[in-house]
């Protein structure tokens, strides 16, 4: 049994472990990249369900895990109701773009989100905003190929080739008059620091990572205190795990590898 597991169409969602194991360096936590169906925002509803479900039948049977992350904004919108109906047994959190933290710091009323094509489409994007961002413009971009880029190459490249590949994202916005970007791709989280830098002190980079992990923190604590408050003990030999699903490429062995050493993480092969 492990305390997290984090779920993600690929690697992008991996911020989110790092930042929880910063707060709580005793949790025992596992990353699922789903790569065999990687990029999930290109797929439609029926499908990214599918997907989903079939990879967290999965998780449940091999690592029976007090709560499931979904790292992944995409898996979030379309599947969590679902999740949560044919598996209710079992605790989720889901990631939803940060457009209410948006609308809290923007001064023109005029905020981006950055996302894939999925969730763009994703209709719970005009209820948050409606919900917390009546007074602002939402300008919306779908961007598969700064995703594709993330996934394959941002491990490998320099910081000017990730900067070079988020030109064209940020420039859209800007002429668009946005002073705040959300990132509701987990992906983008990986190149955040090279998108604020192209951003300037113009627009505002935010992400959900900070509320989705307090979430994911407080429904664990509240599990352990239901369970006679038995935490979990500290095993300092443990390390986090990541799997994935397949390979696309022989390339791909190499990244993961790469992230892993980067993450100091270990790499437990293909779930």
């Amino acid at each position: 049994m492990v305390d997290f597991v984090f779920l993600d169409s690929g690697t992008g969602g991996i911020p989110y472990l790092m930042h929880l194991l910063e707060i709580k360096p005793d949790a025992k936590c596992v990353y699922v990249g789903d790569t065999v169906n990687f990029p999930y925002g290109e797929k439609n509803h029926e499908q990214i369900v599918s997907a989903v479900l079939n990879c967290v039948k999965v998780i449940i049977e091999k690592f029976s895990p007090k709560v499931i992350v979904l790292a992944c904004n995409t898996m979030s919108v379309n599947s969590l109701d679902v999740l949560r109906e044919v598996f209710p047994n079992q605790i989720f959190v889901g990631t939803v773009p940060a457009i209410k933290l948006a609308a809290k710091v923007s001064k023109k009323r005029k905020i981006g989100l950055l996302a894939t094509k999925a969730t763009v489409e994703h209709p719970y994007n005009k209820d948050l905003k409606n919900h917390f961002a009546q007074d602002c413009q939402m300008f919306l971009r779908g961007d598969p190929k700064l995703i594709s880029f993330i996934e394959h190459e941002s491990f490998t490249a320099t910081s000017r080739e990730r900067e070079e590949a988020c030109k064209e994202a940020v420039k859209y916005f800007a002429q668009k008059d946005c002073d705040v970007i959300i990132l509701g791709c987990t992906h983008f989280l990986n190149i955040k620091k090279e998108m604020q830098k192209v951003c300037g002190s113009d627009i505002q980079v935010v992400d959900s990572v900070e509320g989705v992990v307090n979430r994911a923190l407080d429904v664990f604590s509240k599990i352990q205190k239901t369970n006679d408050g038995n935490e979990s003990k500290i095993n300092t030999n443990y390390r986090a795990k990541l799997f994935v699903t397949g390979f696309n490429d022989k390339k791909d062995k190499k990244e993961y590898d790469e992230i892993c050493s980067r993450y100091k993480l270990e790499f437990g092969g293909i779930l």
